[in-house]
């Protein structure tokens, strides 16, 4: 007597539930670590060069005080890390939508434990955004602050060019901007998948 097989065809909402999840999932893997590498790169050379000492010979130095050094650099550096295990979230929900399509139906997740998965997602790329808004807060902060001190003409020997807003302090803001960006690309996914989950 042959024995009798636990396998069940697919439901088609439920092969419909596992592309999207799948190919959401893989949108959101790329889209976020494109920005995470560039932003860490971007990043990366920001902090080293923040960390040179100034030159002595009155060329223009590199701002050893800038956005780059203080907590806005921490800011930006924690939600870089969220942001890598939101990537990491993201490669998860591809193996959720291949788990998905298994013929055995007791193999497959249960529609509640993946909404709590995505759920998670959402509230860990809630987190980086915060982090990424309160790096941009300090850094935008003291951008202003060194703006407001800035002479109101270069061509006075007195001037201290580490008080001058230079193009490092801007890359910090950039490398900020993507990490951002890819936080809300994390969110912008999230919800899309509950949204097509709890219809």
């Amino acid at each position: 007597m042959p024995e009798k097989s636990d396998t069940h065809p697919l439901p088609s909402a439920l092969k419909q539930i596992a592309v999207t999840l799948r190919l959401t999932g893989w949108i959101g893997f790329w889209v976020q670590l494109v920005l995470a590498v560039v932003s860490s790169l971007i990043l990366l050379f920001a902090i080293l060069l923040a960390g040179r000492p100034a030159p002595v010979n009155g060329t223009i130095a590199v701002n050893n005080t800038g956005p780059g050094t203080g907590g806005g650099a921490f800011f930006a550096v924690c939600g870089l890390f969220v942001l890598y295990f939101s990537i990491y979230q993201a490669f998860r929900c591809t193996r959720i939508a291949r788990r998905l399509q298994d013929p055995n139906p007791n193999l497959r997740p249960k529609k509640a434990d993946t909404i709590k998965f995505l759920r998670f997602g959402l509230i860990v790329s809630l987190v980086g955004m915060l982090l990424g808004v309160l790096a941009a807060e300090s850094i935008t902060g003291t951008l202003l602050g060194k703006s407001l001190a800035q002479p109101q003409s270069l061509y006075n020997p007195a001037i201290n060019l580490r008080e001058l807003i230079q193009p490092l302090d801007i890359f910090v803001v950039l490398a900020n901007t993507h990490t951002i960006a890819a936080h809300f690309a994390g969110i912008a996914a999230g919800l899309w998948l509950l949204n097509r989950l709890t219809r």
